[in-house]
């Protein structure tokens, strides 16, 4: 059974912190975000407990906290910390599973040398890709799972974030090969009551534990 998940995206603000806090509750798991970038407001790990309804001992620390919202190496150089990637190893949560979150798409880069497929392609955990429904995602998309089989990286499935497109989900499981695990519709409100129901209606827990 499957008890580490990593959470990747296609793109940058596509909605993945949404989609972890909502896998997070559904999964009883922990989370974490290894290198966080920005400060100001609510860090991802804030709001994943926020609306995931995780306690403060199922959030893990994260092992970066940088001040400045933008790519991990670049938010480390303007705050003069050096990020070693080799130190970003996976904690252990027990009995519990645990969710890990990365930032932005899989090339972010965490340092000059080291982008975050490195340190996924390291740990070999299952991966989930979350993908916009928008324009544009079926490049994203299949050039995201290419680039994870490259690396042997086991894929769980995608989940879809956004307003329905059948059309484009088709695409890209039947030519990305890929299991469709659901999607999960923009929220308006955001709350975590809507986000646990809206999760429960689109995707089934059993899923995730299986390859």
């Amino acid at each position: 059974m499957t008890r580490r998940i990593v959470v990747t995206g296609t793109d940058t603000g596509i909605g993945k912190t949404v989609f972890s806090a909502g896998l997070a509750n559904l999964l009883g798991a922990h989370y974490w975000k290894p290198v966080q970038a920005g400060l100001v407001g609510d860090t991802d790990a804030q709001l994943v407990a926020r609306l995931g309804g995780l306690s403060a001992d199922r959030i893990v620390p994260e092992l970066y906290r940088l001040q400045t919202p933008a790519s991990p190496h670049h938010s480390a150089e303007i705050d003069g910390v050096r990020i070693d990637a080799d130190s970003i190893t996976i904690p252990n949560t027990g009995d519990r599973p645990l969710v890990i979150e990365g930032a932005g798409g899989l090339m972010v880069p965490l340092t000059c040398g080291t982008v975050y497929i490195d340190v996924f392609e390291r740990w070999q955990l299952p991966v989930v890709l979350c993908a916009s429904t928008q324009p544009g995602t079926i490049n994203h998309s299949l050039l995201s799972l290419e680039a994870l089989r490259k690396r042997q990286i086991r894929i769980i499935g995608i989940a879809f974030i956004g307003e329905r497109n059948p059309e484009t989900e088709s695409a890209i499981m039947e030519i990305g090969k890929v299991r469709w695990l659901g999607r999960l519709p923009w929220l308006t409100p955001l709350t975590p009551e809507a986000l646990q129901v809206a999760f429960s209606d689109s995707f089934l827990r059993d899923d995730f534990f299986s390859l």
